[in-house]
């Protein structure tokens, strides 16, 4: 999720591929008297199977509750394009809390000069992280012109902007498509980028996470790594990813990436998301 224009999806050979792993995590419930506990995390990886970090969980939301927690959450609002040219109008409304879920719902509705709405969350200033894995169980809406996220920004955007903060999008998708998007974006005299795609059944549950350590940043799909970025020793001016980050969900209407057709007879669409995890590993 670009806050920037988005630049094309095209590969930049700047990392090699290796091969790690991570747990396949399974449907709630999950409570936060579970955060002392420790697991190891395994995954597969091209038909191979390998034991990667112990971690143990740091902060969870279950969504439990009847509303957005906001002692982790921040409602961003507002219009005019969020640097994508995206038509959506940001407000908390549509961000709800229902059968154990986080609902974050595409209206067509208009609010000042934007003819549609949704939400946008970040824990900015709340919770941030430096590694660790993170993760979360979604269910992705396949709509024309929907562009759904989960994802992370350096902590420190406001004081070096993009893309010298850094951005790791664990998770991104658009339109009707069955390929799901994991890329990092950052300075290098410059934008820089590097990420891959994998396909997926995105109208159903999935766990979408990342494996961030000092090495590298491994993506994952249901346990199952598809891309990996090489950030060791700051290598292409890297040093973003060795910062903290806050976390971001967030659902936008059209854009420079899924395009500005939007299928209205599809609205309102949802994003479910089931939790979001983070663990620290030992």
């Amino acid at each position: 999720m670009k806050i920037f224009p988005y630049f094309c999806k095209s590969l930049i050979t700047v990392f090699s591929l290796l091969a790690v792993g991570l747990l396949f995590s399974c449907k709630k419930k999950f409570t936060q008297t579970n955060a002392s506990a420790n697991h190891t995390s395994t995954a597969t990886t091209s038909g191979l199977t390998t034991t990667a970090t112990t971690y143990q969980l740091v902060w969870a939301d279950e969504f439990d509750g009847s509303s957005v927690n906001t002692a982790d959450w921040n409602f961003e609002t507002g219009g005019g394009g969020w640097g994508n040219n995206e038509q959506e109008y940001y407000q908390a409304a549509n961000a709800t809390v229902s059968n154990s879920n986080l609902v974050i719902t595409a209206k067509k509705q208009r609010v000042k000069s934007n003819a549609y709405t949704s939400a946008r969350m970040t824990t900015k200033g709340k919770r941030e992280f430096t590694y660790g894995k993170m993760e979360a169980r979604i269910k992705l809406p396949l709509v024309q012109g929907l562009w759904p996220a989960f994802w992370m920004l350096g902590a420190n955007i406001n004081t070096v902007s993009w893309p010298a903060c850094g951005e790791t999008d664990i998770m991104e998708h658009i339109n009707t498509d069955n390929i799901i998007y994991g890329t990092i974006h950052w300075d290098n005299n410059g934008h820089a980028q590097y990420g891959g795609n994998t396909t997926t059944t995105p109208a159903d549950y999935h766990i979408y996470s990342v494996e961030w350590d000092s090495a590298a940043v491994r993506w994952y799909i249901d346990g199952t790594q598809y891309q990996e970025a090489n950030i060791l020793n700051n290598i292409n001016s890297t040093e973003e990813f060795h910062k903290p980050f806050f976390i971001i969900l967030n659902l936008a209407v059209g854009g420079n990436w899924p395009g500005q057709t939007i299928d209205v007879s599809k609205l309102p669409a949802s994003m479910y998301v089931d939790y979001v995890r983070v663990y620290k590993g030992l």
